[in-house]
């Protein structure tokens, strides 16, 4: 793009990827308000500077008043950003939504992170009826979830036209909760994990987070590697799941916070390990703990199984705990 530094291009890609997560105009006090929700601190006036930038190249015009929308060119822009700014993206969004948790579990209530999945109006009862046996059979983080219709919003997402979102909660809600507690959780892998008699047995894929410009989960979905479905009726299959470690002294503590989130209907460890020893078949370091979380996103995958697709957003947002149900509900 030739850009002068790569601190504009950083910003100015930051830009983008908020207005591309609007399907309305956006002025520059909003976007300098969801910026922040990208660890970006960018003030009204430096966003105006910025947005007459990508208006002079295109990337961006006039819509109303003040607000902007992206041109076929800045939707480009995104999709074909510069590779060293996708590098370890996974990595640093698991960071920023685990700051971003700050959930009350006295009161029930406030910001976890969710993932987000879009599916057609048409498809989407029948995307219901195939994720219903990943819920049942407890292959979920939390059988908390947000509906909307399209114009709505789930948390920073905008349903677009003929769709109907579908949001669950992501395993870094464990992440976040850790992190309020203290301790600190060093998120290695996202996987597939292999289901042999109702029990883990081993990873059959690993991505590493900081070498991921993409949820993990996201692309195992996509390249239909999954089997929740058959997991979840059979116990015999693959299903989405992270590997995170902890230090061993912090076991006491770590233990009390996953009750915690369990009493509150937020759950997702499938496995806590011992002291340095392996777990699933992955070394743990010395004086620390493994620990495998289920992916948030394994009813999703059941449904793509049955046929049908979703445009999945995977680790995308954080959604106040009020706003959720029961999947049964629905």
């Amino acid at each position: 793009m030739g850009f002068e530094t790569q601190d504009v291009e950083r910003k100015l890609l930051s830009i983008l990827k908020v207005l591309s997560d609007s399907q309305e105009p956006l002025g520059a006090r909003v976007i300098a308000q969801r910026l922040k929700g990208y660890g970006i601190e960018l003030g009204e006036r430096a966003v105006r500077y910025h947005l007459k930038l990508m208006d002079e190249r295109g990337l961006t015009r006039l819509a109303g008043r003040d607000g902007r929308l992206l041109t076929e060119q800045g939707m480009e822009e995104v999709r074909s950003a510069l590779v060293k700014y996708k590098v370890g993206f996974a990595i640093s969004r698991i960071e920023l939504l685990a700051f971003r948790t700050d959930f009350d579990f006295q009161k029930r209530c406030g910001p976890i992170p969710a993932n987000v999945s879009f599916f057609s109006k048409e498809k989407f009862k029948k995307a219901l009826q195939a994720m219903k046996p990943a819920f049942e059979a407890g292959l979920c983080v939390s059988d908390l979830v947000a509906v909307a219709s399209e114009g709505e919003r789930l948390g920073e997402f905008v349903v677009p036209k003929g769709s109907i979102g579908f949001a669950t909660v992501c395993s870094i809600v464990i992440n976040g909760a850790m992190l309020k507690a203290g301790v600190p959780m060093d998120s290695r892998f996202g996987g597939i994990l292999q289901i042999r008699n109702h029990k883990p047995f081993r990873f059959v894929e690993l991505v590493n987070y900081a070498g991921s410009s993409l949820d993990p989960s996201e692309v195992f979905i996509r390249a239909r590697m999954t089997s929740v479905g058959e997991a979840a009726k059979r116990g015999e299959g693959k299903i989405l799941a992270n590997f995170r470690e902890i230090p061993a002294l912090c076991r006491d503590v770590a233990e009390k916070v996953v009750a915690e989130l369990k009493g509150a209907g937020l759950g997702g460890l499938l496995v806590m390990g011992k002291t340095s020893e392996p777990v699933c078949e992955i070394p743990v370091e010395l004086n620390r703990i493994g620990m495998i979380l289920l992916g948030g996103m394994n009813p999703v995958a059941a449904a793509e199984e049955a046929g049908v697709e979703a445009e999945n957003h995977g680790m995308s947002t954080v959604m106040d705990y009020r706003d959720l149900i029961k999947f049964q509900e629905l």
